[in-house]
């Protein structure tokens, strides 16, 4: 089981945005889903677009670089399977969004 990690209050990303956060040593977008959180790994596996910086649209995130699309819930690229952001498990609790930080392996 891992560690649960305050990034942010729900208030900071309200339904249909994105944000940034960092989360270990990891750069995490998260999404927020008409209420339902989200976060995947925030850098492109395209060229390393800033993720959060893309546009939200449902649960289809695109990349303002080029473009490349993902599925915010299972972090799937939407034109390749074999192409697949890292997911984090998101939660809201207290009036803040938290997010898993894995335990080592």
């Amino acid at each position: 089981m891992g560690e649960w990690v305050e990034v942010a209050t729900v208030g900071e990303c309200p339904p249909g945005t994105l944000l940034e956060a960092v989360v270990g040593e990891s750069i995490v977008v998260v999404a927020n889903v008409d209420g339902e959180f989200y976060a995947l790994d925030g850098i492109c596996a395209h060229q390393g677009g800033p993720l959060a910086s893309g546009d939200l649209a449902g649960c289809t995130l695109t990349c303002p670089w080029h473009g490349w699309q993902y599925d915010i819930r299972t972090g799937r690229q939407l034109l390749s399977e074999s192409i697949c952001q890292t997911v984090y498990r998101a939660r809201e609790s207290g009036g803040t969004i938290q997010i898993e930080i894995p335990a080592p392996s």
